[in-house]
């Protein structure tokens, strides 16, 4: 056999691990395979009673309320969202490693202990909680998008998976990731490519894109993803749901495979993917309980902080706050359906007698291309470790040309406009850097984040509050969910990773084809801003949710989720 026959056979018994793992009962019925939306797909193809829809629909306080208190039994909650993210995948080819059986027993042990005891196990008792699959789980592989990586099965939990299950989560799916982990879009040879539920011409972004399908389709409360350059962000912005970017190490990293180890400027971190921002907050407050500092070495010895949340330095939430709207960042416009959500927040928060004013960008392009360096800085030396063992090629373009098309879920995109949006890769075109060159790059991005700090201070004497900006409101991305492959740019994500700023997603809207109509050229940045806006029409963004993050400075994660929920309520008031 050819090194690629092994390493496709390699593939073909993975996959068929996987899938074997279906319940055949659980099998969809057919359905139109061109279907573009099909988010009504689960509740509607007669697989989900009527209490598995009850309780799949339920936001993660209501189902720990009910878990608690026994109206529903552990093991229907986990029958319930196994069975819904079985169908998911069917739909959008989210999961890579499926352990129901596993889950069950688990989540039948928790229903004894609450009937016996009469507590509950922990603060998340009973709830399922989906894993990228990156977070090890003892006696499960974790590919992570690597055919090199088939058959290496974890020996133990990492950090975080023992915690959650301490706190009583019941795990029982992990989803699908770019190979590399270096893509806002989520494709890779052992699985293939993941699609968005919204519109399966699009893609779910990246690197969590098979949390993002799962979460959106309900198969799942709350998932697991990681990011260190929008991971979490964007596709929970793709996606239509509520995604955390915590600081450096408040959530353990240790055990969870990865890629770039070693590379500890911009650290990836972990964080929640969900459907409220109810569950951003109890997946925060629940892991922190458990004190990871005592089992990662890098974990902040920092509990959560209820006087933060309750935004102690922000007004004590008795006084208004002032928000800074980033309408762009000097290097890319965002499209007609990002700006509308802009100002669709500010007039809700101007409704609720807050501030808004305009935030300045500074220096976003330095601070991009100084990722970009510390990202590339080994060019792709870690990639070619990787896989040197099978020989499977390395991923170099997310475009659909090499996809195996026979993956459920996968609608081939029609992009027909001949606008070429360039790849910005973060080993593209960079030679790999000495230690004294790299030292030069991370003194830079020192002096980058403490200018960014004297900026951020600045605007106290334009807030109207005595204090500076207390958060900043910005596109997640210049554009809604793209086609597969078109996903090129990370602009309004890697900013943040680089200054270390938590980042909380909220939901806003929906691409529009009768409000989101192209208007008029700006004055364009330089080619790659004018590509993008040559790229715009809103029939190719077609039903794509449209999102924006509330970015605070650097530990004030409390206080960004307290602001994330003022905003969400305000959004919510407007709308109904």
């Amino acid at each position: 056999m050819s090194t690629e026959e092994k390493w496709r056979q390699l593939v073909i018994e993975k996959r068929k691990r996987r899938d074997d793992a279906i319940p055949k009962a659980w099998i969809l019925p057919n359905h139109p395979p061109d279907l573009l939306d099909v988010t009504h797909i689960p509740e509607q193809c007669g697989l989900l009673s009527t209490l598995e829809i009850q309780i799949t629909n339920s936001p993660v306080e209501v189902l720990l309320a009910n878990l608690a208190n026994a109206t529903w039994s552990a093991v229907a909650v986990t029958t319930a969202f196994a069975k819904r993210a079985v169908i998911a995948h069917q739909l959008t080819n989210c999961l890579t490693e499926i352990f129901i059986d596993r889950a069950l027993e688990r989540a039948a042990w928790l229903d004894e202990q609450l009937k016996s005891t009469g507590r509950v196990v922990g603060p998340l008792h009973g709830l399922p909680i989906s894993l990228k699959d990156q977070v090890s789980v003892k006696g499960i592989e974790s590919t992570m998008g690597y055919v090199s990586w088939i058959g290496q099965y974890a020996e133990r939990n990492s950090v975080l998976a023992d915690i959650l299950e301490e706190q009583g989560a019941v795990l029982y799916v992990k989803t699908n990731i770019p190979q590399t982990l270096m893509w806002a879009e989520t494709f890779n040879h052992v699985f293939g490519r993941t699609s968005n539920p919204y519109n399966r011409s699009l893609t779910s972004g990246g690197s969590s894109g098979g949390e993002g399908a799962l979460v959106a389709l309900k198969g799942s409360p709350i998932g697991v993803g990681s990011d260190i350059g929008g991971s979490i962000r964007i596709p929970s912005a793709f996606n239509g749901l509520y995604g955390f970017r915590p600081s450096f190490n408040r959530i353990p990293y240790a055990g969870s495979v990865n890629s770039m180890e070693g590379q500890d400027a911009i650290p990836s971190v972990l964080g929640p993917m969900t459907t409220s921002i109810e569950g951003v907050k109890k997946f925060m407050t629940s892991v922190l309980a458990a004190k990871p500092w005592n089992r990662d070495p890098i974990a902040l010895r920092k509990q959560w902080d209820e006087d933060a949340y309750n935004l102690i330095e922000h007004g004590k939430c008795e006084e208004p706050l002032c928000f800074g709207i980033l309408w762009n960042d000097g290097m890319v416009h965002p499209h007609p359906p990002i700006i509308r959500a802009l100002e669709m927040v500010k007039n809700a928060l101007l409704a609720k007698g807050h501030r808004v004013i305009d935030w300045e960008p500074f220096k976003h392009m330095e601070i991009y291309e100084n990722s970009r360096r510390i990202y590339g800085a080994v060019g792709r030396e870690d990639f070619q470790a990787a896989t040197a063992s099978t020989g499977e090629p390395i991923i170099s373009s997310m475009t659909t040309e090499y996809d195996d098309y026979a993956v459920s879920g996968i609608v081939r995109p029609e992009v027909d406009s001949g606008v070429e949006v360039p790849e910005m890769r973060p080993f593209a075109g960079q030679p790999p850097l000495s230690a004294f060159e790299l030292w030069g790059v991370h003194k830079k991005r020192q002096d980058l984040r403490r200018e960014y700090l004297e900026h951020w201070q600045g605007t106290a004497s334009r807030t109207g509050t005595g204090r500076p900006v207390d958060a900043i409101i910005s596109p997640v991305a210049s554009s809604a969910a793209p086609p597969h492959g078109m996903n090129r740019l990370a602009v309004y994500t890697w900013i943040w990773n680089n200054l270390d700023y938590p980042a909380v997603v909220i939901p806003v809207t929906r691409v529009d084809q009768e409000l989101d109509v192209p208007g008029p050229e700006p004055e364009f940045f330089g080619d790659l801003d004018r590509t993008v806006h040559k790229f715009y029409t809103p029939e190719r963004f077609g039903n794509a949710p449209v999102s924006v993050q509330i970015v605070g400075r650097t530990q004030e994660d409390e206080a960004v989720i307290r602001m994330g929920d003022i905003i969400d309520k305000a959004m919510k008031l407007v709308v109904l």
